[in-house]
């Protein structure tokens, strides 16, 4: 059963039949004890009824029973003898005696009684059946005992139908009322669930023509209902979003990086083609530029690939002030120089690889901008750690100080790529920093350039 709309109606139809059996179970019960009690009260009321003629002194034979035996049937026994029964009664079980004769009370001898009579406050009941005039039933039987004045005793058996019919009545009429009621709520189950699932129906066809499409511009209806088919539809949507984004980025990551390799790689071509017909024409120094720009170019783009990925970074304790100062010292042939105001304890947790990485590219997209000097600044800020590089360049428009961060982007495109770079170090130092953690802004320098602004989590 694949359908849920068929598991469902039928979950539903369980429950419902499983709840109607066990309440039917516990109706029946009650009204089968509570017309057991009534029983038991109109039987009461009989029997002493009848007892209290005996108490009276009533004889045996002048007993007035009730009229209607097959209601009331009433037998009175004495010394084991029955000595009174109702009229009509053909057959007794479950009363004092199972004879339907009776015998007369012999006389009572001067000196037996005591004076005194009464009737038992003591109630027996019992259980049995009562044929009166061919109709056999269930009764449900009191026994009072009585005594007369003149010191006869016995003891009143009065039965009160037990009204089984009643309860078979009802039995009846739930078991053929079941059915109907279970395919009342199987078929309202199965629609309510159809309309339910008709928004995930048409979520499912739309993905359907988004996968066989590859159309990512495509969105799921969205129902106007705020339940949770809702959400889904707009998680859906979501998804599809950012999946399609994330398509396109793809996309032209592909197209710049191809574009980017195909400068060098063409440029490269040429040289060693013309070196090979020419060897005194070969441009030496240039054939390794152009293999050093590609092998940059090259590592910046398994980088990117490695973070896009999720790769993580270690969790060795880099000291960022040490870490800047032994880089600084290194870039001895820098066009600026680069002043370093490095200061306290500056630890943080990564990749130290990684964290040279960034502090590369920042130090050179401030040598290509700067004019005369270059500033390093590291310290501790609260629960961070600063690391700010500095130009006194043109600095950067604050309308474009985000998309200096994006892959392949160049704001100064008039200038040669030989000069400018892919445009990947500004974006590769974000992702870094992103993964360690912390952020990497652009804003502007005290003298007018740019400053960006690298902020990791202090250990």
């Amino acid at each position: 059963m694949r359908s849920v709309r068929a598991r469902t109606s039928l979950g539903a139809t369980l429950v419902v039949a499983l709840a109607l059996a066990v309440a039917g179970v516990a109706l029946l019960a009650v009204l089968r004890g509570s017309l057991a009690s009534q029983a038991e009260l109109q039987a009461n009321v009989t029997a002493r009824s009848v007892a209290v003629q005996v108490a009276a002194g009533t004889p045996f034979g002048e007993l007035d029973l009730p009229d209607e035996a097959e209601e009331h049937p009433v037998q009175v026994v004495s010394d084991g003898r029955v000595v009174a029964l109702g009229e009509g009664i053909e057959a007794i079980e479950g009363a004092g005696s199972r004879s339907v004769r009776v015998v007369p009370a012999g006389p009572v001898e001067e000196g037996d009684g005591d004076g005194g009579g009464g009737v038992s406050e003591d109630v027996r009941y019992s259980t049995g059946e009562v044929t009166v005039e061919g109709e056999r039933e269930a009764y449900r039987f009191a026994a009072v005992e009585a005594k007369a004045g003149d010191g006869r005793e016995a003891t009143v058996y009065a039965g009160s139908a037990v009204q089984a019919a009643a309860v078979s009545g009802v039995r009846t009429a739930m078991l053929a009322a079941l059915p109907a009621l279970l395919l009342v709520v199987a078929g309202t189950t199965w629609l309510v669930t159809r309309r339910a699932l008709a928004p995930v129906e048409g979520i499912r066809r739309e993905m359907a023509a988004v996968t066989a499409s590859a159309d990512l511009s495509r969105r799921v209806p969205e129902p106007g209902t705020h339940d949770e088919v809702a959400r889904l539809a707009r998680t859906t949507n979501e998804t599809l979003a950012a999946l399609e984004a994330s398509v396109e980025r793809q996309r032209r990551f592909v197209a710049d990086a191809s574009h980017e390799l195909r400068s060098p790689i063409a440029s490269l071509r040429t040289q060693l083609e013309v070196g090979a017909a020419h060897p005194a024409l070969l441009d030496l120094p240039g054939a390794v530029e152009d293999t050093v720009r590609l092998q940059g170019l090259a590592a910046d783009l398994l980088l990117l690939a490695r973070l896009d990925a999720g790769e993580r970074p270690g969790q060795a304790r880099v000291h960022l002030a040490a870490l800047v100062r032994a880089e600084v010292a290194q870039r001895s042939g820098d066009r600026v120089p680069v002043r370093v105001a490095a200061e306290g304890e500056a630890e943080v947790s990564g990749s130290r690889a990684q964290l040279v990485r960034v502090l590369g590219n920042l130090l050179d997209n401030a040598q290509r901008h700067a004019e005369g000097e270059v500033a390093v600044e590291v310290r501790r800020d609260g629960g961070e750690v600063l690391l700010a590089v500095a130009d006194d360049g043109a600095g950067v428009p604050e309308g474009e100080r985000e998309r200096i961060f994006e892959r392949f982007v160049r704001l100064d495109d008039a200038r040669s790529r030989d000069e400018g770079g892919a445009g990947l170090g500004l974006a590769i130092a974000r992702d870094v920093a992103a993964r360690h953690g912390g952020t990497l802004r652009a804003a502007r320098s005290p003298s007018g350039g740019a400053r960006f602004e690298l902020r990791l989590p202090a250990v």
